[in-house]
């Protein structure tokens, strides 16, 4: 067992990236609004995302580079690309994590401090940890929030049935109105986790080959899976927690980062009651802290690393400037877009959903092209799913590009 779970670590990051804003926050909406009718997207969505999250471990174990050198492969305009991609989106979505941990800080420590003040602190704290402790602690802590999180989750969705009052159904809907749509595309967009980080993923997956050398294929194929396996159950839990007990209830979410958390953790002991608040606060707010944590990590690791394939240095002398750059971004934002939690995670979310095709296309094109070696090449199933998934994340893309207009 010990064996098997010092092999675990880029997989279990994966889940620790990906259960954060898109499970607490948007799926917890989802259950809240909509009941269980928008089960449907949050499998297909897990579904036609699959290979091209799986693509970036299988390219990094089989040939021993990283998905962006894979991307410089081929072609420079291609890192050109997600250089640019990359660099519009990543201060949206650090930020939308930031504030969601800041609301939670707030709530837990009873600390009433601006949201902007709240956010700098725990930036202040992220840029400590990851500049001492880097992958290695990532990759031991991770492991524990996790496990936290699901259980305690469970309990929480276990006591709230006997409790619900509405009359709950597996219904599937497509919503109609413009909000509605608009929160589809947003849930999806970020469910489980932006594509862009199969490149993280691929990143830690470097980094684990590097600690650990029979960490093979075979390995980071199960530790995916398992990571991946936990993102869909969270995802389901939540939805099921705000649909048993705010569904029906003509209670909505607030918009500003206090109160929703506030609202967020009484899911959780309005049904285990009072006693096990400190527990629920703990859990909810550590969650989302690692995501702020290890975002912090993956998007400064994945800009360095690109800036050193352009400049042909290493990639470690850019990782504390790009880390500075990022801070500084977040809390910039954070003083326009403070008090308006909901909008400013839909907008991260949205960025990163209509942005999917471009990664998936890429990855696949990448594991399916000379520079893999033929025997770790995707299968027909493989193949055919990621055609469906292409066709799938293309689609809703325009889709939603259209009824903009």
């Amino acid at each position: 067992m010990y064996r098997f779970l010092k092999k675990l670590g880029p997989g279990i990051l994966f889940a620790g990236a990906a259960i954060g804003v898109s499970h607490l926050v948007q799926s917890t909406r989802a259950g809240a609004e909509f009941d269980f009718g928008l089960l449907w997207a949050l499998l297909l969505v897990h579904l036609f995302k699959y290979p091209f999250f799986q693509y970036g471990p299988r390219y990094t174990l089989a040939t021993g580079e990283t998905l962006l050198d894979g991307y410089y492969k081929l072609g420079r305009p291609v890192l050109i690309a997600y250089f640019i991609l990359t660099f519009a989106t990543m201060f949206t979505i650090q930020t939308a994590l930031t504030v969601v941990t800041a609301g939670l800080a707030a709530t837990l420590f009873g600390i009433p401090l601006h949201t902007v003040w709240w956010s700098s602190v725990i930036t202040a704290i992220c840029m400590v940890i990851l500049l001492i402790g880097r992958y290695k602690l990532l990759d031991r802590v991770m492991k524990l929030i996790v496990l936290t999180l699901t259980i305690s989750t469970f309990i929480a969705v276990l006591l709230a049935v006997p409790d619900t009052s509405a009359t709950h159904t597996l219904q599937q809907i497509l919503p109609e109105s413009d909000t509605g749509i608009a929160f589809l595309i947003a849930f999806m967009g970020w469910m489980p986790a932006p594509l862009d980080i199969s490149i993280w993923h691929s990143l830690w997956a470097m980094e684990k080959k590097k600690s650990i050398g029979n960490y093979d294929l075979r390995n980071s194929i199960t530790d995916f899976n398992l990571g991946y396996a936990s993102t869909i159950v969270l995802g389901i839990l939540f939805m099921a927690l705000g649909g048993l007990v705010m569904f029906g209830s003509g209670e909505t979410f607030s918009n500003n980062a206090s109160l929703f958390s506030e609202q967020l953790i009484a899911l959780y002991t309005g049904n285990l009651g009072d006693a096990a608040y400190i527990l629920i606060a703990v859990a909810a707010f550590t969650t989302m802290f690692s995501t702020t944590l290890t975002t912090l990590d993956a998007s400064p690791r994945a800009m360095s690393y690109t800036t050193s394939l352009f400049t042909g240095k290493s990639g470690s002398r850019y990782y504390t400037p790009w880390m500075v750059v990022l801070a500084a971004g977040t809390i910039a934002i954070l003083l326009f877009f403070m008090s308006e939690m909901k909008t400013l995670i839909d907008i991260a979310t949205i960025l990163s959903f209509v942005t999917a095709p471009f990664y998936a296309i890429i990855n696949f094109r990448l594991i399916c092209s000379g520079h893999t070696p033929e025997q770790y090449r995707p299968g027909p199933f493989l193949k055919i799913l990621s055609w469906a998934g292409l066709l799938f994340l293309t689609g809703f893309s325009l889709w939603y590009t259209i009824s903009l207009f």
